[in-house]
């Protein structure tokens, strides 16, 4: 698993309120959630870290070959 950063994040109440019923709608964590919303506007903005050189790809997974029986 990727390591992790502690961070402080200070909301209001209100926000906090609307982030547990939103979280808890899609059977996250508020912590989740969060990490979640920025990812994904990280990436629609274009400003998401690209992988490191030395990392290995994410690919697709691949169909199985087809086999035959003769």
């Amino acid at each position: 698993m990727a390591e992790r950063k502690p961070f402080l994040l200070r909301l209001d109440p209100a926000t906090h309120v609307a982030l547990e019923r939103w979280s808890a709608d899609e059977l996250r964590s508020v912590n989740s959630q969060i990490e979640y919303l920025l990812r994904r506007a990280l990436q629609e903005a274009g400003r998401l870290p690209r992988p490191a050189p030395d990392a290995p790809a994410q690919s697709s997974p691949q169909p199985a070959a087809e086999t035959t029986n003769s």
